[in-house]
């Protein structure tokens, strides 16, 4: 690809925008660790909802959908689609809770729910865990993806869009999350987010013009498939249900889809941006709210622009990847393919920013919250309690800089972005349950938690290496987050009725500050007569079952529109925005119910 000096001006003045607003708010973010990590507790609903998305829509994110399209269809999008499931659970019955906590991290969480040694260590060790290792694991395989654009949009050999990554890229986007904080980062991913859905959806209209239009192109798909008896349809929402269901398709697609995914993935397993429970930038955006009211509002305003807004550009460009190169050898390099030879050579520039954007969004996000973990749960809490918030800000500017080093040496150690993605999954196979119910349970105690997580990661790493099921592929994969699961869960219940219960005390400190539904405390309620109780869980649950439906019918609608079948894209429309005023109605029925109670 050939660079003009129009397409530098537009990557250079989208550096400089990015630069002067992480100055801009050096000032306001310099003022106590509250200011730099959580924005004063003073953002609004959209502000921090925009950031959740745009941290998600990672430089490698167009090009993983591009390979799931290519190799799977539509249907393929399932893997990460059911997350909904948990995202709304966290809207409705986790992110109030998580406000009213008053935390700066969700690794603070320890030592408000628990007590003693136990407590201390877990969060220790979480703070390291997550901060450092998980953290530059993730930073690690979103760099691997930008090096892979960087070398095909500049034609520079991998070593070099490397170093371009880890020397310019890195320290840029350290130096502006330094400087500018949570605030900061807020407001360029608000600039990010805009700029990257306007790039995507230009790059989607230049991708089906390439195939002749909408029409030419489905028609190409459906020839191609008619050409190939036994394939299954690649505009198709679900997956083929039609194939044999022998013993080993039980463990592909569709059943790998609909019983791990949708039956176990999305509340078992902890990944970044989908916990159970809600957790990590997540909860970093929630804790930044005015209010509870933003906070929840700012969740449910990610989970719709994350499942039901941002698809279907990523997906229309896969689909004429599907058409334009059949045969790719790596599917994932369709989407560059696409950019290198469709769109005009006048916006290349602005595309190349686009992907910068979209590095650096997930990137800065990822370096605040991991630096709020190393220096508010490890260094304040451990190393250096009682100095002034002065100190602590330097720090965490200098804990940043660690972590854009630490994550660029994993960087260039990484060998496979699907290596890392899903090493991350498998040890955190099995402890979402403990994730949803210590905040619903008052008998979950630290124990369990440290259970869970030593069990998962022991448990992961020895079925890599025994590989009774294989030792790579999605088939293994299935099987290895099953059985993980499995003996997670089963460890940590029994270790949770084999120990202690926590202190009185402070259960009841926990429930006079966070209102849990009382029916799963009601030993604490008993010792808190003062405190008003809390049923909402009925209600909670309804809203969730709402919200889930306003989206995946609102993410279908939008998709038959645009493939062209328009009745049933509007009929699924319409009873998306049915259960969208049911929930409005619910939400505004809670809160008038907790105003009342207050």
């Amino acid at each position: 690809m050939n660079f003009t000096w129009m397409d530098w001006s537009a990557v250079f003045a989208y550096l400089a925008i990015t630069l002067l607003l992480g100055l801009y708010f050096r000032s306001r973010s310099g003022k106590s660790m509250d200011d730099y990590f959580v924005s004063g507790r003073n953002v609004s609903w959209w502000l921090a909802g925009t950031s959740m998305v745009a941290t998600t829509f990672a430089a490698d994110t167009p090009l993983v959908v591009t390979g799931l399209v290519y190799t799977q269809g539509v249907a393929g999008n399932w893997i990460w689609w059911s997350f909904l499931l948990s995202g709304m659970m966290t809207v409705f019955l986790f992110a109030r809770l998580w406000r009213r906590s008053g935390l700066i991290t969700d690794v603070q969480f320890a030592e408000m729910r628990y007590a003693g040694k136990p407590a201390a260590f877990l969060r220790g060790f979480r703070a390291l865990y997550l901060g450092l290792l998980m953290n530059c694991l993730i930073l690690g395989w979103v760099t691997k993806a930008m090096t892979s654009i960087v070398a095909a949009t500049f034609g520079v050999s991998d070593e070099r869009a490397l170093a371009i990554c880890v020397f310019f890229l890195i320290p840029f986007t350290g130096l502006y999350v330094a400087l500018g904080g949570l605030w900061g980062v807020l407001w360029t991913d608000l600039f990010q987010f805009a700029l990257k859905m306007s790039i995507v959806i230009g790059v989607a209209w230049y991708a089906v013009a390439a195939c002749g239009g909408m029409s030419a192109m489905l028609t190409k798909l459906a020839a191609a498939r008619a050409a190939a008896p036994g394939s299954a349809d690649a505009t198709g929402l679900f997956p083929d249900f039609s194939r044999p269901w022998t013993a080993e398709t039980l463990w592909t697609l569709p059943a790998l889809t609909f019983v791990v995914y949708l039956g176990l993935q999305w509340w078992a397993f902890w990944y970044p941006g989908a916990e159970p429970g809600g957790g990590g930038y997540i909860a970093q955006r929630i804790f930044s709210a005015r209010d509870e009211k933003n906070g929840l509002l700012s969740v449910l305003w990610f989970n719709v622009a994350h499942y039901a807004v941002r698809p279907w550009p990523w997906i229309l460009t896969a689909l004429a990847a599907v058409v334009l190169y059949p045969h790719l050898q790596h599917p994932e390099s369709g989407y560059m393919l696409i950019v290198s030879h469709h769109v005009p050579p006048a916006l290349r520039g602005i595309v190349v920013a686009g992907f910068m954007a979209a590095f650096m969004s997930t990137y800065a996000t990822q370096l605040n919250w991991g630096a709020s973990y190393l220096v508010a749960d490890f260094y304040r809490r451990f190393l250096k309690p009682g100095e002034s918030e002065h100190h602590y800000v330097v720090i965490s500017r200098l804990a940043t800089v660690l972590l854009v080093l630490v994550s660029a040496f994993v960087s260039m150690q990484l060998h496979s972005i699907r290596s890392g993605w899903e090493f991350v999954l498998e040890a955190g196979a099995g402890t979402g349950g403990v994730y949803l119910l210590r905040w619903y349970w008052w008998r979950v105690n630290a124990w369990s938690e440290i259970s869970a997580m030593a069990t998962a990661m022991v448990s992961s790493l020895l079925l890599h290496w025994i590989a009774p099921f294989g030792s790579s592929g999605p088939v293994a994969f299935a099987k290895n987050a099953v059985t993980t699961t499995a003996v997670t869960t089963a460890v940590w219940v029994l270790v949770t009725f084999l120990t202690s219960p926590e202190p009185e005390a402070v259960l009841v400190s926990f429930y006079r500050k966070v209102h849990p539904d009382a029916r799963g405390w009601r030993p604490v309620a008993v010792l808190a007569p003062e405190t008003t109780p809390t049923r909402d869980l009925g209600t909670n649950l309804i809203s969730w079952l709402l919200g889930c439906a306003m989206v995946y019918l609102a993410l279908f609608g939008v998709g038959r529109f645009v493939l062209g079948t328009y009745f049933k894209g509007a009929v699924l429309l319409i009873v998306s925005a049915l259960c969208g005023f049911g929930l409005g109605f619910n939400l505004r029925r809670t809160w008038n119910s907790a105003a009342a109670g207050a």
